[in-house]
């Protein structure tokens, strides 16, 4: 694909690309706050939205090898499918700086275009020879945003350290099936019955994507976001496994 200007960027056909990591109480960005903003700033600049590609509770400090979402979105790149990417923010590429920036070089290597929904962001993505304030302002945003994400985890662990000791739960968010009450677990009707179905649908031998399917053909909603995503599926079933929370009965 040959080099594009921006006056060739007129309308253009993209991948959007969603990532929420394992930690969504330090980021706050659900998948359903990141597909909406970039549907929005799709139809406002009249781009069209080839394809969408999901990394669903994979940290952005991951190795790039974890994250088959991106690497399907730059495979479409990559075989013409779609001129460039669109990201709700870009640390949802990735939170180290330096993969980022990589990331950023292999996009303009291909002339493919690369939009942030943040107007901020938006205006030092094209690095520019005459302008180089443009890169270091950017890597400068993105640090920020890092030491602000570092803070907030910090303010996090000292909070459930207080709390440990105290006595109370303090592991962050319970398990799904389960509420933290009066520093103990409990079980949550609704949640520990949405679990027995997952596995009654697993020992009928159906996949994650069939499962994930099922259960929001089936009105039923995680606890966060609007659907299940068969990675999530995954990593909750595999939480359930490797806890063995018990019963609240059973430890009287």
């Amino acid at each position: 694909m040959s080099q594009r200007t921006r006056q060739d960027r007129s309308t253009l056909r993209l991948v959007a690309y969603l990532r929420v990591s394992t930690d969504a109480q330090t980021e706050g960005l659900g998948l359903d706050v990141q597909k909406t903003a970039i549907t929005e700033w799709a139809d406002a600049h009249h781009h069209e939205i080839a394809a969408e590609f999901t990394d669903a509770g994979v940290s952005g400090s991951n190795g790039l090898d974890t994250r088959t979402g991106l690497a399907g979105a730059f495979t479409s790149l990559r075989s013409g499918d779609a001129d460039g990417i669109v990201v709700y923010r870009l640390d949802r590429l990735a939170r180290d700086l330096i993969i980022q920036e990589q990331l950023l070089a292999e996009a303009r290597q291909h002339g493919w275009a690369v939009f942030s929904t943040s107007a901020s962001e938006a205006a030092y993505l094209e690095d520019d020879p005459g302008d180089p304030s443009r890169k270091m302002i950017r890597q400068v945003l993105g640090a920020v945003a890092e030491y602000e994400r570092s803070m907030i985890a910090l303010r996090l662990r000292s909070g459930r350290a207080r709390k440990a000791q105290r006595g109370g739960f303090a592991y962050g968010a319970p398990p799904y099936g389960y509420a933290a009450v009066d520093g103990e677990l409990v079980e949550v009707a609704d949640e520990q019955a949405t679990l027995s179905r997952v596995r009654e649908l697993q020992d009928e031998g159906k996949s994650y994507r069939a499962i994930s399917e099922t259960l929001t053909a089936e009105g039923v909603k995680p606890r966060r976001g609007r659907a299940w995503y068969p990675g999530v599926l995954a990593r909750l079933v595999d939480t359930q496994d490797r806890a063995r929370v018990p019963r609240r009965d059973a430890q009287q």
